[in-house]
């Protein structure tokens, strides 16, 4: 078993080298010994993972689907390792949160800023993406938590509720619209609208609740900050459609101004999401306990 996980990690190597030599030094091993054991797990699992080029080597079909695999369980496995080495009096270790830019500016920062107070020798690392590429770095062990839009059933995460947000159009006080009318969806959609890429999952959130009433969503222009959004409607360019609890500080000192909606726009949950199936180490814990001690008060 030792010397097959061996070849799986040599496997890794290989496929996020791009090269057997490039692996070889990374490994610390002779390029000969690298062949050998891709060899011997081609030979026992019967099939080719790699077809061999003039510069390098690439995954084949099988060889995409065995990797996609093992640097998951490699991942788990070297969290597990990592939580072993943590002390338990938190004097050093480290802790790897995953959120987007947005959570951790208008939501993180006090936890970070206490935990960093209270436990200086842990080390924190923050891994930026969007919800689905947070919770998929959660899955591979890359993080311990996820700061994320609560996932769809058929996942394998224990979660705890942070806070609701609420999607919100905004635009410049001055820009020429009516603040007192209710605007139905398919009005909103004829305003030069200001929206996140499709990466970000409030962006797909609003596509889905216009789909529902048979719109499609035309954006005049796509962003990939939520900062940016408010700071392009801001200057009178189109109507932003926003989180509400993120733009709180233009809607209270006026530089921008909610719109009225007909329609009732659900709110959606963030959750804190952990791994069901490994146990977290002391550091990560410990930061949870803060976050959740405070949504508890």
């Amino acid at each position: 078993m030792n010397a097959k996980l061996e070849q799986y990690r040599v496997f890794c190597s290989v496929a996020e080298q791009g090269s057997i030599s490039a692996a070889a030094r990374q490994l610390y091993l002779s390029q000969s010994a690298v062949s050998q054991d891709i060899r011997s797990l081609e030979e026992s699992l019967g099939t080719r993972l790699f077809t061999r080029m003039p510069r390098g080597v690439s995954l084949t079909s099988d060889g995409q689907t065995l990797y996609d695999y093992v640097s998951r369980a490699l991942g788990l496995l070297e969290a597990g390792e990592k939580q072993l080495a943590d002390t338990r009096e938190l004097m050093t270790g480290e802790i790897s949160i995953g959120a987007n830019d947005t959570l951790t500016k208008y939501y993180l920062l006090p936890f970070l800023q206490r935990y960093h107070r209270e436990y200086p020798g842990v080390r924190i690392r923050i891994c930026n993406g969007t919800s689905r590429r947070v919770l998929e770095m959660l899955e591979t062990g890359q993080v311990d938590l996820a700061f994320a839009t609560a996932p769809e059933e058929g996942h394998n995460f224990d979660m705890q509720p942070c806070f609701e947000t609420h999607t919100a159009f905004v635009a410049a006080p001055d820009y020429d619209c009516d603040f007192d009318k209710a605007y139905s969806l398919e009005e909103l959609g004829r305003f030069p609208l200001i929206l996140l890429d499709r990466t970000a999952s409030s962006r797909r959130y609003l596509e889905q609740r216009f789909l529902a009433a048979g719109l499609t969503l035309k954006p005049e222009i796509e962003l990939s900050s939520h900062n940016l959004l408010i700071a392009i409607a801001r200057i009178g360019l189109g109507v932003a459609c926003v989180t509400e609890e993120m733009a709180l500080s233009g809607l209270q000192r006026g530089i921008i101004r909610k719109l009225r909606t007909a329609e009732d726009i659900p709110a959606r949950q963030v959750v804190l999401c952990a791994l069901r199936s490994a146990s977290l180490s002391a550091a990560a814990q410990r930061f949870r306990e803060i976050v959740v001690g405070a949504e508890q008060v």
